[in-house]
């Protein structure tokens, strides 16, 4: 119990951060952010398990894109390679490194990540075609934890993020303040996250746009005797109603897998599952060699449901498995009837490669 008075504390200091970057007014998630591109999963573990992982922690350097109370001492020397395939082309890189320093008791991580949104074609007002418009996004992090306690664990992460669209640029600063509690005799973990707080350097056309800011919250439980974790993570916490009020859609019968539209005329159902993801990780073999994931996230498959066509829009899958010294690993999110995204990772401990 005094744990988890411990971990209520923390959320609600967490909370506190709030007032500083979250706007005042609810809104609902798409289309209201600038530089939402660092909301993407990073990591093809994490896609797999329904885009988001926070109240883990083990020698995966990718872990502190979303927590960086995760950093720890096993990452030390870690380094991860992802890459992602969106829809319609788009390319998704993400490359990160973990250090370990024993004299400051921390742990230290550093990453790049990359958007590539290709060529768009460009033209005139009346539709002539003029070339090819080139359009990216980066962004650049460092983070770092220290183990408060056997338990506890705090960290930050400081990113520069640009933007450019052909000649244009637009850039911010951000920061990720996260804690996460570990009990290993019950085999069970929870996390607070404040993710993306901070505010644009350079604009375009000096419009203000806010950062995807989110307020998250995960537990973790590993079972006794069958080597499965399963989490569920809350999100969007600073804001209650993320849901798209559409008079035009007509209620649906389950406000789980049938749509997620409001539900039996009660839409608080249904907003309050958007707020929640469910994810599992099965860890098999020896050193947990193989692992099979699986998420479900129910604001992605509402809002990308087509009526009247069954999808797995939602759900996510994939594996990760050693060879050798590499671990790799496979993602695969369902986001529509016209298809999904898969990402594919590489991770290895410098220290055992050279």
């Amino acid at each position: 119990m005094p744990s988890l008075l411990s971990f209520a504390n923390c959320f609600w200091a967490l909370m506190f951060l709030i007032d500083m970057s979250a706007p005042a007014a609810a809104q609902i998630t798409g289309g209201q952010h600038g530089f939402k591109f660092l909301s993407l999963s990073p990591s093809a573990r994490a896609t797999s398990l329904g885009g988001l992982v926070l109240s883990v922690r083990d020698d995966d350097a990718t872990l502190a894109a979303f927590n960086p109370g995760a950093l720890n001492p096993a990452m030390n020397g870690q380094v991860s390679l992802q890459h992602n395939f969106l829809l319609a082309g788009i390319q998704h890189s993400y490359a990160a490194y973990a250090h370990h320093v024993e004299a400051l008791g921390a742990t230290f991580h550093a990453s790049i990540q990359h958007v590539g949104y290709g060529e768009i074609p460009m033209a005139d007002a009346f539709g002539n075609l003029q070339g090819q418009v080139r359009a990216a996004e980066t962004a650049f992090t460092l983070g770092a934890a220290r183990m408060l306690s056997a338990k506890w664990s705090l960290g930050l992460n400081a990113r520069v993020a640009m933007s450019a669209l052909d000649s244009y640029r637009a850039s911010a600063l951000s920061t990720d303040v996260g804690v996460l509690y570990e009990d290993t005799a019950s085999l069970m973990s929870m996390a607070a996250v404040v993710r993306n707080a901070g505010t644009q350097l350079a604009r375009y056309q000096e419009v203000r746009e806010d950062l995807p800011f989110d307020l998250q919250v995960a537990f973790s439980k590993r079972l006794r005797y069958l080597p499965f974790r399963f989490t569920v993570i809350a999100h969007h916490l600073h804001q209650w109603d993320i849901r798209y009020d559409d008079p035009a859609l007509r209620p649906r019968n389950s406000p789980l897998f049938d749509g997620g539209e409001p539900t039996g005329g009660n839409p608080a159902v249904d907003n309050f599952f958007r707020h929640l993801i469910f994810n599992g990780e099965f860890l098999l073999g020896h050193a947990e060699a193989f692992r099979i994931r699986f998420g479900y996230n129910h604001l992605r498959r509402s809002e990308l449901t087509v009526r009247n066509f069954r999808s797995l829009a939602g759900f996510s899958a994939g594996v990760g498995f050693r060879v050798s010294r590499l671990r790799v690993d496979f993602g695969y999110a369902s986001y529509h009837i016209a298809g999904g995204v898969v990402h594919f990772g590489l991770r290895a401990n410098v220290r055992e490669l050279f």
